[in-house]
């Protein structure tokens, strides 16, 4: 199984479309966000994962993702600090077909700046997806 896309959004649905085929409708995708108020602060954005299982595998995965302030350039999990959030959790899909995952990760900004969501499939590649949590936007 592997990633087929993986971003913050602030909405997602699924509806019914002929065929019978299923479509998402992803909106409010993003990788920044002003901060509600000043830091520190604590935000919890929706990560959506969408995932392609082939037909010539069994369909049970588990997907994880783990939330750190850095990066490596082979997209691995940064450094051997603490992750500021992890989840796993398993799922199932019919082989050849896509599932998706839904995490809303409760992050600590105690400043503003950037994390990264490491995700994966299994023991499979990460993909990272960068957050930039900017400072507040004074009111009109």
């Amino acid at each position: 199984m592997h990633i087929v896309s993986a971003l913050f959004v602030e909405n997602f649905e699924m509806r019914e479309a002929p065929g019978p085929s299923t479509r998402l409708d992803l909106t409010g995708a993003m990788f920044s966000m002003a901060a509600p108020s000043p830091a520190p602060v604590t935000i919890a954005p929706h990560l959506v994962a969408l995932i392609y299982c082939p037909a010539d595998e069994t369909g049970n995965g588990v997907f994880e993702v783990v939330y750190r302030p850095t990066i490596r350039p082979e997209g691995e999990p940064g450094d051997d600090t603490e992750p500021l959030a992890r989840n796993v959790s398993p799922f199932q899909v019919e082989p050849g077909k896509f599932t998706y995952r839904l995490v809303r990760g409760e992050l600590e900004f105690p400043d503003y700046g950037q994390v990264f969501a490491h995700c994966r499939v299994g023991t499979g590649p990460w993909v990272s997806v960068p957050f930039t949590l900017l400072p507040p936007v004074p009111p009109a």
